[in-house]
């Protein structure tokens, strides 16, 4: 089975049309990815680099020694970054990035973006849930499965952004969390440190992150009169409307770092050191 198979397999898991047999739907992603998994299929990136592949492991080397964890801390220490599949309490398996290189590892990737992605993000509410795109490459992993990690445990996050000339900054928060969905997966964030400037947090009410709803194309939960995320295109947790822009085609902002002219982003979580 071609590894794209099985990543897409991976992501449509949530979804109404597998649900019914998502036991047995998931045994068979475990399956492919531990055992059928081309040697020629290369799934590791290299250390703050969201562009490029290394050609030197396969999927089945960065699994084989994993055991259901619940999030990427509980790989190995010294396992390579890579692909992975964790298994999220009252979750079935779903598969993610783990950077394992930066800041002792450990993180779990919950979204990449770079500027010439081939992803549109202009998807509907049902599609952000559980998530698309190539955990390889561009994705989101899915608002759902992002609130069903942070019930678990008391959660730091690390936004990473690479600007117009390509200088990687940082934004932390040292508590992340999602609310459920009858909540609108409303976004918890903690106290701000780093070199990217805290523009989740501002205090101008109009370009709020922290605290607003998550809406998209067809679910407006911002707080414009018109819909931020039909206008602009990706969901997020818009106020009226950004300062923050992740999830968009060609267009990434963060404060006044970049305004549309970003290379790339990633949001990277992991249980927080201090809890």
């Amino acid at each position: 089975m071609p590894c794209e198979s099985c990543h897409s397999t991976a992501l449509r898991c949530g979804e109404d049309s597998c649900r019914d047999t998502m036991a047995a739907q998931c045994l068979l992603l475990l399956a492919c990815v531990l055992f059928l998994a081309p040697t020629s299929c290369s799934m590791h990136i290299q250390p703050l680099n969201i562009f490029k592949k290394s050609p030197s492991n396969t999927l089945a080397s960065a699994l084989k020694k994993t055991s259901q964890p619940k999030d990427c801390s509980e790989i190995p220490a010294g396992s390579p970054s890579g692909v992975y599949a964790i298994e999220p309490a009252g979750l079935h398996p779903i598969v993610v990035f783990c950077e394992m290189d930066m800041m002792d590892g450990g993180w779990t990737v919950v979204q990449r973006n770079h500027q010439d992605t081939e992803i549109t993000w202009a998807e509907s509410w049902r599609t952000y849930k559980y998530g698309f795109g190539d955990v390889r490459t561009d994705y989101w992993l899915g608002t759902e499965y992002i609130h069903q990690i942070t019930k678990q445990k008391v959660y730091q996050v690390r936004f990473v952004i690479w600007d117009a000339t390509n200088n990687v900054w940082f934004a932390d928060y040292n508590l992340f969390s999602l609310d459920d969905e009858s909540q609108g997966y409303r976004l918890r964030l903690g106290t701000y440190s780093g070199t990217a400037g805290d523009a989740m947090d501002s205090d101008n009410p109009r370009k709020v992150h922290n605290n607003m709803k998550f809406s998209t194309k067809d679910r407006d939960q911002d707080t414009y009169r018109r819909n931020c995320a039909y206008s602009y295109g990706g969901g997020w947790w818009y106020s009226a409307c950004y300062s923050v822009q992740l999830n968009v085609k060609g267009a990434i902002t963060w404060g006044s770092l970049c305004s549309g002219n970003c290379k790339g982003s990633a949001i990277l979580i992991k249980p927080a050191a201090d809890h």
